[in-house]
């Protein structure tokens, strides 16, 4: 019948076309309630899995490296030291940097105090290293469950899989810490946020970015301007993107021009000399002859390219990448360059989440050949991923030394142990790290170090003392007034004890 409700149906009796409907149809059976609720497990289960076993992975990594005594760079021994002052409620000077330099004069970072807390749980160089492991896993886990969500659970987690071996992640995890590991997560929230349309929340996992480094504050105009654009239909939205934009505008300028240089001790933005404005002002070429000026920065973008599949250039979200390209490429370090190390971390997340997006604009697009690549645009990236995690960092877990003992390590135990608890300690990077968690550190490269209790040096650095005699030489070349005497000689490691 039409119009009414439907008549009811013999037992065993299927109705044949054109004949009404039984009153259950359109509902849901237990069939279909249980192919929803696996769906649901299956969005579930698989992001938090994936960011379980990135986290193992990374903590793995770590601990490997942290019983083997590798110090990539003294990053980690600067980090711990601001970590040990805010788990005392104290001011953020690091002496290693210098003695009674406060850090947020170096990099702005207040966002770090959350250092205090684990760091006060766990006095250890380690928990750092650790709480980077959570950080980028948690990230894992926002960029995976977004590719189950858009792709579903198979396809989600290969994606989220090719995300975790990453080698903008792979980098961060190599050098141990450093604050950009704050922004990863943050950055990913902010950017499925915003393909979500969930205006507020991109802005409010956006706005901390600009307390995690300086230059962040151009990564948030970006995010801001893009969700002014994309909400350009609803004014009330659109004001949330200026003024996220605003915000970031505001502290770009704030942090380089007023805070850094009041908290430096020399008074400067420390940082400031490493663009040559002047010469991209005169020669306006350079702004894009320096992206693609020497190999590295090549490699850098081809692999960037490689990771979003391609299709990934068709999403607005790679616009959050700029400002950190162009920062890195105009200047003059090399050590910014390469796909290596900490730098492309935060761009994983623009990466793949422009990934995501992009799959489905191809999808849409007019062309049938784009239309057919969309389809494969997601196995691109995974490949590309699988290619080259080995080549990066996470390649070492195949590597049989990677996972030998040091075989320095009992000398430098030793070393470790003739230096009692609370001393001053003047070192190399070498064992800093180990160092810094119950004695006041200072680095042997900066000049007007106070003469420390100890000094300790690993000889396998270049430019360190070798000898007991070469010490004291040392010793009193950069601390005339006081008298050393050598207390430990094995395996390379020396320690002097501050006599007078």
């Amino acid at each position: 019948m039409i119009g009414g409700a439907a008549e009811p149906v013999a037992d065993g009796v299927v109705p044949t076309p054109g004949q009404d409907e039984p009153a259950t149809a359109g509902v849901a059976t237990p069939v279909d309630e249980a192919a929803a609720a696996a769906a649901r497990r299956g969005l579930v289960v698989g992001p938090v899995a994936l960011a379980v076993l990135a986290l193992a992975g990374y903590v793995t990594f770590s601990w490997s490296q942290w019983r083997r005594l590798e110090t990539p760079s003294w990053d980690l021994g600067i980090f711990t030291q601001l970590a040990q002052r805010y788990a005392h409620l104290q001011e953020p000077v690091v002496d290693i940097k210098g003695a009674g330099f406060d850090l947020l004069g170096d990099h702005f970072h207040p966002l770090l105090v959350l250092l205090g807390l684990p760091y006060r749980i766990a006095p250890s160089a380690f928990t750092v290293m650790t709480v980077q492991s959570l950080l980028l896993a948690w990230s894992v886990w926002i960029v995976a469950r977004e590719a189950a969500r858009r792709r579903g659970p198979l396809v989600g987690s290969l994606v989220g899989a090719a995300y975790a071996v990453s080698f903008g992640l792979a980098g961060a995890v190599e050098v141990q810490f450093h604050e950009v590991a704050f922004a990863v997560p943050l950055l990913a929230a902010s950017l499925v946020a915003l393909l979500r349309r969930r205006w507020w929340v991109a802005a409010l996992w956006a706005a901390p970015l600009v307390f995690v480094k300086e230059d962040l504050g151009a990564t948030v105009l970006v995010v801001g301007l893009l969700v002014a654009w994309r909400a350009r239909d609803d004014p009330r939205a659109r004001w949330i993107g200026r003024g996220l934009a605003a915000w970031g505008a505001v502290w770009l300028v704030v942090t380089q021009a007023l805070i850094l240089p009041a908290l430096n001790p020399r008074g400067v933005f420390a940082y400031a000399d490493r663009l040559d404005w002047r010469g991209l002002a005169t020669h306006p070429w350079l702004t894009v002859t320096h992206l693609v000026d020497d190999p590295r920065k090549v490699v850098t973008l081809l692999l960037l390219v490689a990771v979003t599949g391609v299709v990934g250039l068709r999403s607005p979200v790679m616009l959050v990448a700029v400002p950190t390209l162009l920062w890195r490429f105009w200047s003059g370090n090399d050590g910014f360059w390469g796909h290596t190390w900490h730098y492309s971390a935060v761009l994983m997340p623009v990466a793949f989440v422009a990934l995501l997006e992009g799959v489905e604009l191809a999808g849409r697009s007019p062309r049938p050949w784009l239309r057919q690549y969309s389809r494969s645009a997601v196995a691109v990236a995974v490949t590309v991923g699988a290619l080259v995690a080995p080549q990066v960092a996470f390649g070492r877990f195949g590597d049989r030394d990677f996972w030998a003992p040091n075989p320095r390590a009992e000398a430098a135990r030793g070393a470790l142990a003739a230096v009692p608890a609370g001393a001053s300690v003047e070192t190399d990077v070498g064992l800093m790290s180990y160092l810094v968690d119950h004695h006041d550190v200072y680095w042997m490269g900066n000049d007007g170090n106070p003469a420390a209790d100890y000094l300790v040096f690993d000889s396998a650095w270049v430019g360190v003392p070798s000898t007991p005699t070469a010490l004291v030489a040392w010793a009193s070349e950069h601390h005339p007034q006081a008298a050393y005497t050598v207390t430990y000689d094995e395996g390379g490691y020396l320690v002097a004890r501050r006599t007078s």
